[in-house]
């Protein structure tokens, strides 16, 4: 079976990026899933793994592969990266893992020079204007997952306080998918209400201490991966099915609003750097991104969170 489509390759067999590739399958999205990794033999394993539920699932070659393999992806998923060692401080990871995009993305580039790129490797924001950089390639075509996974988090709590399904949440985390990231409450919805006059409208409302509620479901978010890594080492099903849902988008070709990282143009002042605002995401990558009207505050944030992005850019020399 050659050239069967859709077909997305992922570098990097580790736990996020085969929790993505059985998310792939399970929901039917792909005909064709290459997977690369150095680790040959783990590689093969999963591979194997994921491979005998064929009958239980729809129609997908799934191959263990290396760069000659990815010709013909719509889309290239990066989840390989380098973990941090004993003493290492942040700053010298990131340049060891900038240095491995190095490597990575030319090869990408090479063999499949049209494809998507989506970069999941953190720090995500950084890595995704990397791989910009290097891969010569349009803006609109090098992504990174960004802060989808926490606006998922998000949703989930404010649905779990409210008792609302997390479908009819809508709100998002935005700036950089790390510390300076922030809630933008003030765009935050409920059913077609803004959350400020939806909260009015409970039942619980005059018992709820709401600003304590709001920030301390931002606090969660923002400690939900150190809780979980503490608790079993990793993170990596809230990310595989926030990475299906952007691939979705993608495949589909659906101009969803996702606030995947992107190259910032302007907004607020801003430019040339990797960090997430709601965007308008299809075949093409990102179509639009919004500038949505945020409070002055969280405007601040914003500003914030690119700064600390632009020098860690600098310190690593890109």
């Amino acid at each position: 079976m050659d050239n069967l489509k859709p077909k997305v390759s992922i570098i990097g067999a580790g736990n996020v990026g085969i929790r993505y590739a059985y998310a792939l399958i399970m929901n039917g999205l792909v005909r064709e899933l290459v997977i690369a990794d150095l680790d040959k033999k783990h590689l093969e394993g999963e591979v194997m793994d994921l491979c005998h539920g064929a009958p239980y699932i729809s129609p997908v070659e799934i191959r263990a592969g290396d760069y000659p393999d990815i010709k013909n992806s719509d889309l290239v998923v990066v989840t390989a990266g380098k973990k941090q060692k004993p003493g290492q401080s942040r700053l010298e990871l990131i340049k060891d893992n900038a240095e491995l995009f190095k490597a990575i993305i030319p090869e990408i580039v090479r063999y499949v020079p049209a494809a998507i790129i989506l970069v999941v490797t953190n720090p995500v924001d950084i890595l995704s204007y990397v791989a910009y950089k290097v891969s010569g390639k349009p803006a609109h075509e090098v992504i990174g997952s960004g802060t989808v996974l926490d606006t998922a988090r998000l949703r989930f709590l404010l649905a779990d306080h409210c008792r609302i399904d997390p479908h009819n949440i809508h709100g998002y985390i935005l700036g950089e998918h790390g510390d300076s990231e922030f809630a933008a409450w003030s765009t935050a919805m409920i059913g077609g209400m803004l959350l400020k006059n939806y909260c009015p409208t409970c039942d619980h409302f005059k018992s709820c201490k709401r600003e304590k509620v709001l920030a301390g479901i931002f606090k969660e978010v923002k400690d939900s991966a150190y809780k979980i890594i503490e608790s079993k080492g990793e993170t990596s099903y809230g990310i595989g099915l926030a990475l299906l849902r952007i691939t979705r988008a993608i495949l589909n070709d659906e101009n969803s609003i996702l606030p995947i990282s992107s190259l910032a143009k302007g907004y607020l002042g801003v430019e040339n750097v990797y960090l997430s605002l709601p965007a308008i995401v299809n075949k093409a990558g990102v179509k639009q991104v919004l500038n949505i009207e945020l409070s002055p505050q969280e405007e601040k944030a914003f500003r914030n969170s690119a700064s600390a992005l632009k020098k860690i850019i600098s310190d690593i020399g890109f």
